[in-house]
């Protein structure tokens, strides 16, 4: 273990950096690494070979390796050589992977940003930027705590490898089939994660649970063009209501989705879990100025709190039909759609309410419209004990780095992949996001706050110390 002169060293390294730290991530948000639109594919392989670049600059073996889509960011801590002096060998050190994404959500509508999306501006201690909390900051502050260790010539007490990858946004369709490809290399103690978030500074947090979700893409075609609406209309259904009075149908006014079946999986909060999340800092009538709505909304018979991180939902992501240009054009539309996403909570399976969801959508269909329902991207709930000695080596590694007491959350967002690690690697998974709630995360003027990725680095030097020796 690093005694306290080193450990300092470590601290004072990465304190005399910040400057050189907030540049790095400038310039690793100015690629628009954005995964769903081809045209930043060039973009997205350009990323990858900064961000490799970036890790052997640190001290780390690493590669960019292909995959049937955006390639993955291999690199890890060098390998101690064995006792006998023969090849290198991992067999008797603990091993952590650090997981993140260098893909970005589309910055649309770009009008919304006060500046482009991939120009970072610093403003009132925070970095603005497509990318910046959601991953990019959040995985380079692991990137950076770990170079703190290597060019201080610190050891490291474990092995670590990093699993950056370029697919997160779209459900990281090829990482699974990466990692049963290299699972023996892969093969850990624990993966560790910061992809999501805490409630403010003064409350760090260790996420136990995460939503899952299952997406569908639903479209009612009517006539085969488009009508004028004053010769046919009334003799004919208009697609765009069609659609518009089925999906009226999924939700109840009491705000639970109205599907049967739906609820069937869903186990009831405990407890323990109620009074956990009732110490988050939470006010109804600031959340709702901070959102902007005139009145919140959502299942009665639970908080706030509990509706967006441990309650399952079902949301309308994008409604499209007919003319959206200037002025008038009167008709009634060919066709219309809707995409949904459904938001699903321990032990709720995401082919099973998409089939669900489908067949009701089929069954509430009239007979004048036609109905295709197209299945999306879907990722299960996640959650492990935050009574585990990993869980708790991370808190006090928490506790040190924020210098306060850690909080335990269940987080509304879904990071599919982590079930995978538990399938393939056998590996719990440790969420300790940095990303706070204003942080605009998938919004336009996405920031990170610089004081958590100062603490971040913080957080990474302790977290691998208190780790290894909770083994």
């Amino acid at each position: 273990m690093v005694d306290s002169r080193r450990m300092q060293q470590i601290l004072t390294h990465l304190s005399a950096r910040e400057a050189q730290y907030v540049d790095e991530l400038c310039e690793y948000v100015r690629f628009p690494s954005v995964s769903a639109q081809p045209q930043h594919q060039a973009d997205l392989a350009a990323c990858a070979e900064w961000l490799a670049q970036r890790c052997r600059r640190a001290g780390l073996e690493a590669r960019v390796c292909p995959t049937a889509g955006h390639p993955v960011v291999w690199a890890q801590t060098p390998r101690k050589a064995s006792s006998s002096g023969g090849s290198p060998s991992r067999t008797r050190r603990p091993h952590y992977v650090i997981y993140g994404h260098y893909d970005v959500q589309p910055a649309e509508p770009l009008d919304l940003w006060k500046t482009p999306p991939f120009e970072p501006r610093l403003e009132k201690g925070a970095l603005f930027a497509r990318g910046a909390s959601d991953n990019k900051g959040q995985h380079l502050a692991h990137l950076q705590a770990v170079e703190a260790y290597l060019q201080t010539g610190t050891e490291l007490p474990c092995d670590l490898t990093f699993i950056i990858e370029g697919e997160e946004e779209v459900g990281s369709r090829n990482l699974g089939l990466f990692l049963k490809e290299h699972r023996a290399e892969l093969r850990c103690d624990a993966v560790v994660v910061s992809d999501t978030g805490m409630p403010s500074p003064k409350h760090p947090a260790l996420t136990y649970a995460l939503r899952g979700i299952a997406a569908l893409e639903v479209k009612v075609t009517g006539p085969s063009r488009d009508l004028h609406s004053g010769l046919y209309g009334g003799s004919v259904d208009n697609p765009a209501l069609a659609l518009c009075q089925m999906l009226a149908q999924l939700r109840d006014a009491q705000g639970r989705v109205a599907i049967p079946g739906f609820y069937d999986d869903v186990t009831s909060l405990t407890a323990f879990e109620r009074r956990q999340l009732a110490r988050l800092p939470h006010r109804d009538n600031e959340y709702r100025r901070f959102l902007g709505v005139p009145a919140l909304f959502g299942e009665k018979g639970f908080t706030s709190t509990e509706r967006r991180c441990a309650r399952p939902t079902l949301e309308i992501n994008g409604l499209t039909s007919g003319y959206q240009g200037e002025g008038s054009k009167t008709i009634i539309p060919a066709w219309a759609s809707a995409k949904l996403t459904m938001r699903l909570v321990p032990h709720q399976q995401p082919a099973r309410i998409a089939r669900l969801v489908a067949r009701h959508l089929k069954g509430i269909c009239p007979p004048t419209v036609r109905l295709q329902v197209t299945a999306g991207h879907g990722g299960e709930p996640y959650l492990v004990s935050p009574e585990g000695t990993q869980a708790q080596a991370a808190l006090r590694a928490l506790k040190k780095a924020f210098g306060r007491d850690p909080v335990l959350l269940r987080e509304g967002g879904s990071i599919p992949i982590v079930t995978d690690f538990k399938k393939i690697l056998g590996a719990d998974t440790l969420l300790l996001g940095l990303a706070l709630p204003d942080d605009n995360a998938h919004s336009p003027n996405e920031k990170f706050d610089l004081g958590n990725y100062r603490q971040g680095r913080v957080l990474s030097a302790w977290l691998w110390q208190e780790l290894t020796q909770a083994c």
